[in-house]
């Protein structure tokens, strides 16, 4: 897992639309990245809605909300579609970038071990700087966590 106060590792994972976008783009913004298990099941599509309900606010403060999941392109743009949601979900088949930011980790389920996505949150400044690592979240408090992180750093 990353820590506080590094530098977010630059990367390049396709969108729902199947364009290229690079975490790099979005300096001059702070970023929310969020990792998730899998589109279309109850908890990630709790949390997906929860971030599209609290969009606006997020765009009041000039942040940007990015899901990764390992999840195909398709997959994402049927999710998106489904669900109307504004913000970009990035594909990591490979699960590159997951392992890189430490979501990639060992999952137990009726017993059995085996290796998954653990959902967790980054809040990314302008600079590129971790300033919040968020490493269990729940899918429904979530995106209100970040709003209220953000607002109390703005002293609002």
């Amino acid at each position: 897992m990353l820590k506080l106060q590094e530098k977010a590792p630059d990367f390049t994972l396709n969108n729902q639309d199947g364009k290229a976008i690079t975490l790099s783009d979005y300096l001059g913004k702070k970023v929310v990245l969020y990792f998730y298990p899998k589109d279309n099941t109850p908890g990630c599509t709790k949390q997906a809605c929860a971030f599209k309900t609290a969009y606006d606010e997020f765009k009041k403060l000039g942040v940007e909300v990015i899901g990764i999941s390992k999840d195909s392109v398709k997959s994402h743009y049927n999710f998106a579609q489904k669900y109307s949601l504004p913000f970009t979900l990035l594909a990591d088949p490979l699960h590159q970038v997951i392992e890189e930011y430490g979501a990639w980790q060992e999952k137990k389920l009726y017993g059995k071990s085996y290796m998954g996505i653990n959902r967790m949150t980054y809040i990314i400044d302008e600079e590129g700087i971790i300033i919040k690592v968020m490493p269990k979240v729940k899918p429904d408090t979530n995106a209100e966590e970040i709003l209220d992180f953000l607002v109390n750093m703005r002293g609002v």
